[in-house]
């Protein structure tokens, strides 16, 4: 399993009249942690879609369980729990300043060729990097 946070600070315009982050926000929070993720395992989108892969979302499950507000500080728990072949699955929880459990989501993705849309294999250098790191741990 491979664990990555990200804090973001939530603005005023991503809350809705409530006070509470409009809930379709959180797919971009989930977005920013999924980018973040795949950064820190030395992989960006620009470099993917450069080497003519894309990565489309094909599923997306969230629960939310409290709000965040604004000004909130959260942080993004991305996890990989596997090492990706043609599809990648990302596991989120969201936090607030003090530790408390706001939402819950899934991902599941697809590498495809930008060429024709067709499902291909995980980047070798991301496998690579996440097998090392898994390792590394596991020792």
């Amino acid at each position: 399993m491979y664990l990555h946070e990200t804090k973001i600070r939530i603005r005023y315009g991503e809350t809705d009249q409530m006070g509470y982050v409009y809930y379709g926000n959180y797919a971009q929070f989930f977005e920013i942690g999924r980018v973040e993720t795949l950064r820190s395992l030395g992989v960006s989108y620009r470099s993917m879609e450069e080497n003519g892969i894309m990565l489309p979302v094909i599923n997306f499950n969230v629960k939310y369980i409290k709000p965040a507000r604004y000004d909130d500080l959260i942080t993004i728990k991305t996890i990989l729990k596997k090492v990706p072949a043609a599809r990648i699955e990302f596991d989120y929880e969201i936090f607030n300043e003090v530790g408390q459990l706001l939402t819950t989501a899934h991902t599941d993705l697809v590498f495809v060729k930008k060429q024709n849309m067709r499902p291909t294999g995980a980047p070798e250098n991301l496998i690579q990097n996440l097998n090392d790191i898994l390792n590394k741990t596991d020792l």
